[in-house]
């Protein structure tokens, strides 16, 4: 069933009917088709364009076509161009005539840029929302379990810091996440209804009306830009690749931190599973899915890049491949976030393990270097000293905080008992890196 036909004299061949066919995909825009010609119906008889009875004819089709999709009274399929065309086309069924009036002073080139600009803008609320849930399930972790931890570089041991501190460093990535997002709405927040095919209608409408019902912030201002504009879906789906990178580091980190060569967390059974064969394994399997799926949302961004990059103003075809790639890369994300703030809020703290790996690292180095400057040493001097200690240190198989004074002074005679409050790990957290207690997330 088609919108159109008149030209053609003969019919479509039908595996072109379900190449051409969007149906399958585009079928969750069916609120935002509505809600778009709700507005449309509404400014029309603002307009004069319909009369008033015939507005409340089409809104109560409307209204009743959406209730009927909402309850499962009718099912989003059969042989339709569209949702645009399924909605129109049961319309017309239920009131007759006056519902091919609901196509006036509109194309589908601007009624599908709508509704993909509505539905984008309460998604990525929606992903907001779902950042907001991750930032707090870090902050909330982090400060119940505050404990001193290795900090890494290289993944070498470096400096000692906190656990909430780790955590924090997470929350910062998602707050800057939730600025971007926050960014792309405002940035798509304008309507193309009114654009037409693409230059606009003869008939005297007001797009103020349907800006303002429809919740945008003003119409946009070209009409060629406005119905072949997709790059909101791209600056979206960018943001949600740095959002997947960020979930995937953390999902490495967390992978690590529950190997036995770690044992710094566990992972709860619910986002664990089993071996077939190995009883024994506990495999962190949710975390390495989400590493895993970091690069679909990634072949989402430059499957639709690719797509736009070759194209003409305004509208072509070419456009609806848009929907299937934003979908996936949109419930993709929203899954992993989901998974991951449930893993969060469910992963249990070694907190004795950390700390024991903090002793054998040697992780109060930095601290030597610089208590031996505070004592007049040049830095570079500090730093050749400290290397030679550890040298010993490793020879020994000792901890720096377990050599004596005597042992401590033979690399440097500045060195004396006060060094053993300064190489303090509980003491390096409070003295010289108070900032690292604090919950930077919130």
């Amino acid at each position: 069933m088609k919108l159109w036909g008149g030209r053609f004299t003969s019919r479509a061949d039908e595996i072109m009917e379900q190449f051409n066919t969007s149906l399958p995909v585009d079928h969750r825009l069916y609120k935002e088709d509505i809600a778009g010609s709700f507005a449309h119906v509404t400014m029309l008889v603002h307009c004069d364009l319909l009369t008033p009875e015939e507005g409340d004819l089409l809104v109560g089709g409307l209204d009743s076509i959406l209730q009927d999709i909402e309850t499962g009274a009718i099912k989003i399929e059969g042989n339709y161009e569209d949702i645009h065309s399924f909605v129109e086309m049961h319309l017309t069924e239920r009131i007759g005539e006056t519902g091919k009036k609901l196509h006036t002073a509109r194309s589908r080139n601007d009624q599908v840029a709508v509704d993909m600009r509505l539905y984008a803008k309460g998604k990525a609320a929606q992903v907001m929302d779902s950042l907001q849930m991750l930032i707090d399930s870090l902050n909330t972790k982090g400060a119940a379990n505050n404990v001193i931890m290795p900090g890494y570089t290289h993944l070498q041991r470096a400096q000692v810091v906190t656990f909430g501190h780790h955590l924090g460093a997470y929350a910062q990535m998602f707050k800057r996440d939730k600025k971007r997002v926050g960014n792309a709405i405002d940035i798509l927040d304008e309507n193309p209804l009114g654009c037409g095919a693409l230059a606009g209608t003869t008939h005297n409408i007001d797009r103020d009306v349907t800006t303002a019902l429809l919740g945008f912030a003003k119409p946009v201002d070209n009409f060629l830009d406005g119905v072949s504009d997709r790059d909101y879906l791209l600056e979206l789906m960018s943001d949600f690749s740095i959002v997947m990178m960020h979930l995937s580091r953390l999902s490495e980190e967390l992978i690590l931190w529950s190997s036995q060569e770690f044992k710094f967390i566990d992972m709860a059974d619910a986002y664990s599973t089993g071996s077939s064969i190995m009883p024994q394994k506990k495999n962190p399997d949710a975390a390495e899915l989400i590493r895993g799926k970091t690069g679909r949302v990634y072949g989402s961004l430059f499957s639709l890049l690719t797509t736009l990059k070759g194209l003409p103003l305004t509208y072509n075809k070419d456009m609806q491949e848009d929907k299937e790639q934003f979908f996936d890369a949109l419930d993709t994300v929203m899954d992993c976030l989901e998974i991951m703030s449930k893993m969060i809020d469910t992963l249990h703290v070694n907190a004795d393990n950390m700390k024991a790996a903090i002793k054998a690292g040697f992780l109060n180095a930095t601290e030597v270097a610089d208590y031996l400057v505070g004592k007049g040493t040049a830095f570079r001097d500090a730093h050749e000293i400290v290397g030679r200690l550890i040298i010993y240190c490793e020879q020994q198989k000792k901890a720096i905080e377990d050599l004596t004074v005597e042992e401590l002074a033979k690399f440097s005679e500045q060195i004396t008992e006060d060094i053993y409050d300064y190489i303090d790990y509980e003491n390096i957290i409070t003295k010289g890196n108070k900032h690292l207690m604090k919950q930077v997330g919130k």
